[in-house]
């Protein structure tokens, strides 16, 4: 809110993606002749109201370009983010007169002189009324403003404790969608690109999901999707550095013994790179398309419990037979053995259940939720016998400046979506906000974050914005 030619709509069209801003000018032009016919001012702020009741009752981010000097307005604009439960930020333009005038003289089509010195009149009460008139906040257009999600609220504080006493992380990339432009004749060259510029990036590791049609989280099962381990024994031959695995392999998907074998395979092909992340499993419908059993929950996790303890055997020296609950494998000869002393095994969910498998039988535990989740986590395997790393998996938008973190989710989010609800489901956020929220969960006890990147089609640039935050942790 101010006078005309305050500089209101040059600060906000810098600030906030077009959509976000409801101008009283730009509605006086779609009511009257253009922006300048004050004949139709009544008409343009009755229609402002309501795309402002509208929107607000949606609960969507709403930048409202006028002058903001009727207090009666000013208050129902308030009192309807109040009904909402929606914060409600005044941001106040006191630009000296003589610049409003001197920018006025400047305009194409000016505001009357007389005009505008009775809004700079008006401009001087009202100025004084808003620290009274109840918002939330009452800022100086000098001060920085951005629309910041509740998760990103202390990330300044965040990322000053980085750069102040930086704290090791690792990052991986998930690849979980295999959809660009090219088709499947460039999918190869495609694939290699992805690991080529994430190893750039400053990625520690490249995982996949282990699934063989696209799961409904993510896209439609007719989408192209590959085969996981094929996949990353070709990414094997394209990257010198990152570690490889699956995020993660369902238990019941392949013969256990096998799966052993093909880990092991990777391992020497990579260099000693594998990584054997393993689940219960949880796509029955994919069970079903294959013709594969789907056992009960439990019959799973003893699956899995024996497999936790095969796969190990596999890979070691011998070839002792190994009985468990359900595992029955008379030889467990598995040459060429792996080139790491230990194939690094991950077991993926946040169970109390699967956390106690995998602080019994494996090196990491893949769980998701934020930092708190991952402290709860952290805190319940403290009290466990052997120790394990945590790691934490999520969907990463990044953009480098808020402009761009909307522009992605405009351009991202599913049609008829909240805006806000898709920024949170992705974790939406800025370079600055992104290290925030790495440190915060390095703080709570994760030692790796595997994420994956939303806007990663035919466009490898995600990747690059990526290694701008990874290289906060290097």
């Amino acid at each position: 809110m101010g006078p005309g030619a305050a500089g209101k709509s040059t600060w906000a069209a810098a600030r906030f993606a077009t959509e976000l801003v409801v101008s009283s000018d730009r509605l006086r032009a779609l009511v009257g002749a253009g922006e300048d016919d004050l004949a139709a001012s009544a008409d343009a702020f009755a229609l402002l109201e309501q795309v402002v009741r509208q929107r607000i009752g949606r609960r969507l981010t709403t930048v409202i370009d006028t002058l903001g000097m009727d207090r009666e307005r000013r208050l129902g604009w308030l009192a309807l983010a109040r009904e909402h439960g929606v914060p409600c930020v005044a941001v106040a333009f006191d630009t000296p007169a003589a610049e409003c005038r001197r920018r006025n003289r400047e305009r194409a089509k000016r505001i009357p002189a007389d005009v505008l010195t009775a809004q700079l009149k008006t401009w001087g009460a009202v100025k004084k009324e808003l620290p009274g008139d109840g918002f939330d906040e009452v800022l100086q257009a000098a001060t920085e403003v951005r629309v910041v999600p509740e998760a990103f609220v202390q990330a300044e504080a965040a990322v000053r404790r980085q750069e102040e006493a930086p704290s090791g992380l690792r990052f991986g990339l998930q690849v979980s969608s295999y959809t660009h432009k090219g088709g499947r004749k460039t999918t190869g060259e495609w694939i290699r690109q992805v690991g080529v510029r994430a190893e750039a990036a400053g990625f520690d590791a490249v995982y996949v999901m282990d699934h063989f049609r696209q799961i409904p989280q993510v896209g439609r099962a007719w989408e192209d999707f590959l085969e996981s381990w094929t996949t990353l024994a070709y990414l094997a031959a394209c990257t010198e550095r990152v570690r490889l695995g699956t995020l993660v392999s369902g238990i019941t998907y392949r013969n256990v013994a096998h799966l052993g074998k093909i880990a092991a395979t990777l391992d020497v092909l990579s260099g000693g790179r594998a990584v054997c992340g393993v689940g219960l499993g949880w796509f029955e419908a994919e069970h079903k398309a294959y013709g594969w059993e789907f056992p009960a929950v439990g019959e799973r996790y003893a699956l899995l419990e024996d497999a936790l303890q095969l796969l190990p055997a596999m890979w070691g020296a011998g070839n002792k037979p190994f009985r468990g609950k359900v595992l029955d494998v008379p030889d467990t000869t598995c040459y060429p053995r792996p080139l790491q002393e230990r194939v690094p095994l991950l077991v993926g969910g946040s169970g109390l259940r699967t956390l106690r498998l995998a602080a019994r039988y494996a090196d990491a535990a893949n769980v998701f939720g934020g930092a708190d989740q991952v402290r709860e986590k952290a805190e319940y395997l403290k009290g466990r016998p052997r120790q394990i790393e945590l790691t934490h998996l999520s969907t990463t938008l990044i953009g480098r400046d808020q402009r761009e973190v909307d522009a992605l989710v405009n351009h991202l989010r599913p049609r008829n979506q909240d805006p806000a609800k898709y920024a949170a489901a992705v974790n939406a956020g800025t370079v600055a906000d992104q290290v925030s929220r790495f440190r915060e969960l390095a703080e709570a006890g994760a030692a790796e974050v595997m994420f994956s990147l939303p806007a990663l089609d035919d466009d490898l640039g995600p990747l690059d914005t990526a290694g701008e935050v990874i290289a906060a942790f290097r």
